[in-house]
């Protein structure tokens, strides 16, 4: 029998998971290549799933409003041969969806990969033996959690043949004392406390994208032990040489000239002089990212944030960078983002200042390690040095807070790092070309 399963692609780093929004197809329909047949959402981009094959629409696995995991299967398309295949045939061509299975985008495992092997475990003595076979999402699972091998004899497998699958094993930690420490002390501040609600008061149930976006801020405080530095940058330059321009560069390349390309190429030049900032931290390892990939945060009509990507920012000038901010920025806007749009991100940048906000602590984007908060600009009195003595003059002043992740980036390195961007700002060539 000859079935496609369509599984949930890889949708950006640190996004496991997505909602079921719609389905364009039902059991029993027939489909052809490239028809979308259903529509997810996460909590940085809203996506549409095709079908590569064509063929008739076998089994839906979810429902509208489920939440699936990546690599999980959504839907099994009969392609036109099934007839020809006796029905007994079907575990040779696939696995039931029941089974655990480690996908790649849109590829599926054969049953040796997968570890679907018949026959019984000794799963009290599963590590490190060769007679007992584990996906390798399960075996990831098993490590990252150190279930020991007593512990893994008292999980109850769901899966064929009694395997034991990822929702059993999070089943298991979920109803155990292994429970992380933040999570058992939120439970019981929870349980602790009471709201009271008057009549006057009005109930908003968060939405889709704000609970996600909730889960992801709490998780990355508990992942990264943030610290933050603040320093004070004269941007008059900028500010001078954008005034003068802005009008010309928008002739000349058909876009706005705001402050983020400025601040995106300062940040850029930074991160090339510090890789120990454009990294990630799987375990006790630390990965030292090759693209500068620099997120903007965007603010959506809904009051919700997300984060398109800027792909190889070092390698842009100013109007490449203004061009491409604009676009994603445009698209963001109006949820025309696509998934390779908030991608593989190595650093975030934020605008605070567009709020009339002087400076911010913002939370790390996982799994990135630091985070930049630009604040408003603002006119003020300094000291300047001149070759005939200091004076006091009006300069354009901004904030600028670095929220980083103590694991990997200490004080020294993430205040460097600051001061580099500050550097870059401040010594802008006011005669800069457009």
């Amino acid at each position: 029998m000859a079935l496609t399963n369509i599984v949930l692609p890889k949708m950006g780093e640190g996004v496991e998971e997505a909602t079921i929004t719609r389905w364009f197809v039902e059991e029993g329909e027939t489909v052809q290549p490239d028809d979308v047949i259903v529509e997810i959402a996460t909590d940085k981009v809203d996506s549409e799933i095709p079908t590569p094959v064509s063929g008739v629409v076998k089994q839906i696995n979810f429902k509208v409003d489920d939440v699936a995991r990546v690599g999980e299967v959504l839907a099994v398309i009969i392609t036109p041969d099934e007839n020809e295949r006796d029905e007994d045939d079907e575990h040779d061509q696939s696995v039931q969806v029941n089974d655990t299975l480690v996908f790649s985008d849109l590829k599926e495992t054969t049953l040796h990969e997968a570890g679907i092997i018949a026959g019984d475990i000794n799963k009290k003595s599963f590590l490190g033996t060769p007679d007992v076979f584990l996906s390798p999402l399960v075996k990831s699972i098993v490590e990252k959690e150190a279930i020991s091998n007593e512990e893994f004899g008292e999980i109850r497998g769901t899966g064929r043949d009694g395997r034991v699958t990822k929702d059993d094993i999070y089943k298991y930690l979920s109803g155990t004392k292994r429970q992380p420490e933040t999570e058992v002390l939120a439970k019981t501040e929870n349980e602790r406390r009471e709201i009271t609600i008057s009549n006057e008061d009005e109930i908003v149930v968060m939405d889709r994208m704000r609970k996600l976006i909730a889960n992801h801020m709490l998780s990355s405080k508990q992942i990264s032990p943030h610290v933050t530095s603040v320093v004070e940058a004269d941007v008059t330059n900028i500010v001078l040489w954008r005034n003068r321009n802005r009008e010309a560069f928008e002739s000349k390349h058909g876009t706005k000239l705001t402050f983020m390309p400025l601040f995106t190429e300062a940040v850029a030049k930074a991160l090339h002089d510090f890789p120990g900032v454009n990294a990630s931290v799987d375990g006790d390892k630390i990965i030292l990212r090759k693209n500068i990939n620099i997120g903007i945060a965007v603010v959506l009509p809904s009051g919700n944030l997300i984060v398109p990507v800027v792909k190889q920012a070092d390698q842009m000038n100013i109007a490449g960078l203004a061009q491409k901010i604009n676009q994603l920025a445009e698209k963001a806007r109006n949820s025309r983002l696509l998934p390779e749009d908030i991608q593989g991100g190595t650093f975030t940048l934020t605008n605070v200042g567009t709020f009339g906000n002087i400076m911010g602590t913002p939370i790390i984007n996982q799994p990135q390690v630091a985070i930049l908060a630009v604040g408003l600009i603002e006119k003020k009195p300094a000291v300047v040095e001149t070759p005939t003595g200091d004076v006091i003059a009006i300069r354009y002043k901004m904030y600028l807070s670095l929220s980083y992740d103590h694991r990997i980036v200490d004080g020294a390195l993430g205040g460097r790092f600051l001061k580099r961007i500050s550097d870059y700002l401040e010594g802008f060539d006011l005669d800069a070309g457009l």
